[in-house]
């Protein structure tokens, strides 16, 4: 039996205009949802609002940046006054940055850290007493593979990422008391714009060309897992592979990593 029903819960979906936020919202739509979907990109949250409406779901869009505390309060009261209440927040956007950390400035990082985890954790923060009062209540974290083994020309997003798996990890024992499940998802490489629209670009490594999985797989994956009350899924098969190996053997993964710095 599932540990939650999908069908009448209430998510907010944070990042939703593109990639693993859009796909997770039209699916949790889909499997009998109400959504509440935000990101920056207005125009692109209305045509994802239509998508949803279209197969009779129902939707509230809330444009704003999450680092805002005014975005996400909205998020929050949209929640609380288009569809009563929360079962399950998806803290799913973030960005990116490729080069070395030498060639960096400082405001690099600040920034990718202000909308990885720390807008992360105070979207948490302010759901977290609707949340309490919610049906089965889950919050969902997305993070990466980069959170669980660092890689060269994105220093500052894997840091980042290992930021929100320790976070995760933290709050998942704590929120026990209120019978709050904590899921963390470690995509790999996956069919989005997310490298497209980094804040900055300055040099890549060129890593062997792995087949790269569509965000609607990860959606489904990661709606299956919050059914089941997962404490973490890996949706990627060589993200699974790089996560083996670091455990069983971290000297050789670096020594992996170097040759392509």
């Amino acid at each position: 039996m599932p540990k939650r029903e999908i069908r009448e819960s209430r998510a907010i979906v944070t990042g939703a205009s593109s990639g693993i936020g859009r796909a997770v919202a039209l699916e949790l739509s889909r499997q009998g949802a109400d959504v509440v979907v935000t990101a920056r990109r207005e125009d692109r949250l209305r045509t994802l609002a239509e998508e949803i409406s279209s197969g009779r779901g129902r939707v509230a869009i809330v444009p704003g940046d999450i680092t805002d505390p005014r975005t996400r309060q909205a998020a929050i009261e949209a929640a609380r006054s288009e569809f009563g209440g929360l079962d399950a927040l998806v803290n799913n956007a973030g960005v990116g940055a490729l080069g070395l950390f030498e060639d960096a400035a400082p405001e690099r990082v600040r920034h990718i850290m202000d909308v990885n985890f720390f807008a992360l954790v105070e979207m948490t923060r302010t759901a977290l007493p609707l949340l309490k009062e919610g049906i089965n209540p889950i919050v969902v974290n997305i993070s990466s593979i980069l959170g669980h083994r660092g890689a060269p020309y994105s220093s500052e997003y894997s840091a980042s990422k290992f930021a929100v798996q320790g976070f995760s990890e933290a709050i998942r024992a704590e929120f026990t008391r209120h019978r709050i499940d904590v899921l963390v998802v470690s995509p790999g490489t996956t069919q989005t714009e997310f490298f497209d629209s980094v804040v900055e670009r300055v040099g890549e490594p060129t890593w062997p060309e792995h087949t790269a999985v569509t965000a609607e797989d990860v959606a489904r994956r990661i709606v299956k897992a919050m059914r089941k009350g997962r404490h973490e899924i890996v949706p990627y098969g060589w993200g699974k592979v790089l996560c083996w190996l670091n455990r069983l053997s971290p000297a050789m993964v670096d020594r992996i990593m170097a040759r392509y710095v």
